[in-house]
């Protein structure tokens, strides 16, 4: 992976990595949500939701997709990129690029405005998707179907940590560009 852009954001990233290493990687026998088998577990909603983490996971995500031009917003699938909208939306809040977050839920709510997207306006709008980490990519192409459905035009899929483990092939055959801030040679760890 590439280094942050400051001297200032690499030291938030190294941090966020030795936070990584040390709390959120999990070894044993795991079944992640895509169904595959793994020896290991990556945790970070554990750090995502972790006051020593947070503000430093905005001003990561922020740096990463901050040359992406036009962005008003970012957001993803709910529960894991949730936290990371918000410390993202925070992290810019008094930038000259104040980002907006949003919450894309699996199903449209069967009550009030039946929404499926919450917070930003995306319709018409560029927007970025976050992801905690990935292994197939669906979670971040079931974010990207239900916004572009909303008439968003998403630019990108940034995650924090690349599991190294299909998610980057599957969000580039759907045209859009991939990022992610840390990857599994940053934490120690061999793709499975």
């Amino acid at each position: 992976m590439a280094t942050a852009s400051t001297p200032a954001l690499e030291s938030d990233r190294q941090r966020l990595i030795a936070l990584i290493t040390e709390e959120a990687v999990f070894h044993g026998d795991f079944t992640l949500s895509s169904g595959k088998q793994a020896t290991y577990y990556v945790d970070m909603r554990k750090l995502t939701l972790d006051h020593r983490a947070a503000p430093a996971i905005g001003r990561i995500m922020n740096d990463l997709i901050a040359d992406i031009d036009g962005i008003i917003a970012v957001g993803g699938l709910t529960l894991g990129a949730d936290p990371i909208a918000n410390s993202v939306m925070h992290a810019t809040a008094d930038s000259a690029r104040p980002l907006d977050a949003f919450v894309v839920r699996k199903e449209p709510k069967d009550h009030g405005r039946g929404r499926q997207i919450e917070g930003a306006e995306v319709a018409g709008k560029r927007v970025v998707v976050l992801e905690d980490t990935s292994t197939t990519g669906q979670s971040a192409l079931k974010a990207v179907e239900a916004l572009r459905k909303a008439g968003a035009e998403v630019a990108a899929v940034a995650v924090i940590v690349d599991r190294a483990t299909g998610a980057q092939a599957a969000i580039e055959a759907e045209g859009l560009e991939w990022r992610a801030a840390i990857d599994l040679n940053d934490l120690g760890l061999e793709p499975q």
